[in-house]
């Protein structure tokens, strides 16, 4: 039984950046999981905009542009009607146009703004909502990073600046130099690394945290039993977490979940997702998907409310070092700043 979606409630980021309480992870439109289709893409993104969705995420690595093209093809052909939508976008990761899956990290101050001129044509945009650093190089300095990025807000290109997969310490030195509207970082049930000191620094400053990835790449769903079932192409297939072994212990902590989903009439992905919203007013997760009946279904979760005891639980089931396998195989790891 899946909860119904009513209007959405809004939750403010950081520094007066307001957006729904759930936003959408545009990522999957263009890769990563398997095939896609641009006219059922754009098709996609008109029914998370009028499902009251605010908060529409992306980078310029996705499909390589392609990800921010396909966003800038919606927005022009709603003209005014996406005066409320805010999209955020990401550089840092540069790939390399002959190999699938390798990158590096670029924090240039010369490569930002090159990236911003192409993230703003592509996108069809004057100026870029929110801005993110998406990985953060450590041989880079920090300070240089952010006085490009605070150049870019002073010349009216971006109005709001992130970061991705920082530590606490490069958060806070990061945020003296230009006030930080949103920390983008994995966040779930089953990656709960930032609990410990960077989602309370992000409190202490004031600074929003964007989940990506909420629903554990679709494994909190619960609809996920083998790698098998994942179309050719689809990362998840060499993800540590998904590999039998890890899988196979994996699912037994998700019983609880579904237990937990069946006494409130919900899904495991709603209990996931209430879960994660309850963790702070701050918080707004960013799940991803191409189809009608999980946009809704996400959706629906921000009017779930978890019990204390549901809470303690899953907490319990799913404490840090319950959960098997790396969250990225060692490619995926570069550039987290942890």
């Amino acid at each position: 039984m899946n909860r119904k979606t009513t209007a959405l409630p809004a939750r403010a980021l950081g520094q007066g950046f307001s957006v729904s309480a759930i936003g959408y992870g545009a990522m999957g439109l263009s890769e990563f999981y398997g095939p896609s289709d641009d006219t059922q893409s754009l098709r996609m993104l008109e029914e998370v905009a009028e499902a009251g969705v605010t908060l529409i995420d992306t980078a310029d690595m996705y499909g390589r542009g392609h990800n921010e093209t396909l966003i800038g093809r919606f927005l022009a052909a709603r003209g005014s009607a996406v005066d409320s939508i805010r999209i955020a976008t990401k550089c840092g990761i540069d790939r390399p146009k002959d190999a699938e899956y390798a990158r590096g990290i670029n924090n240039h101050p010369e490569y930002i703004r090159a990236c911003c001129e192409a993230s703003l044509k592509r996108l069809g945009v004057e100026r870029i909502d929110l801005y993110y650093i998406h990985r953060v190089d450590p041989h880079a300095d920090i300070t240089e990073t952010m006085g490009a990025l605070k150049g870019l807000v002073e010349e009216g290109k971006v109005a709001h600046v992130g970061l991705c997969e920082v530590s606490a310490a490069t958060l806070e030195k990061a945020h003296a130099v230009y006030p930080i509207t949103a920390l983008q970082t994995e966040y779930s049930l089953w990656t709960r690394d930032v609990e410990q000191n960077i989602l309370p620094k992000a409190k202490a400053l004031g600074i929003g945290l964007v989940a990506y990835s909420p629903l554990g790449r679709g494994f909190l769903t619960g609809r996920i039993s083998s790698t098998q079932e994942l179309a050719d192409g689809d990362f998840r297939r060499n993800n540590p977490r998904f590999q039998q072994d890890n899988l196979g212990h994996n699912l037994q902590l998700l019983e609880t979940v579904k237990t937990i989903a069946e006494h409130h009439g919900a899904t495991p992905g709603q209990v996931a997702l209430a879960w994660l919203l309850a963790q702070g007013d701050r918080i707004v997760p960013i799940p991803g998907t191409r189809r009608s009946r999980y946009l809704q279904e996400n959706l629906a979760a921000a009017q779930l409310e978890l019990s204390a005891e549901d809470n303690n639980e899953l907490h319990e089931v799913f404490a840090t070092d319950s959960v098997k396998g790396e969250r990225y195989g060692e490619e995926g790891m570069k550039g987290v700043n942890a």
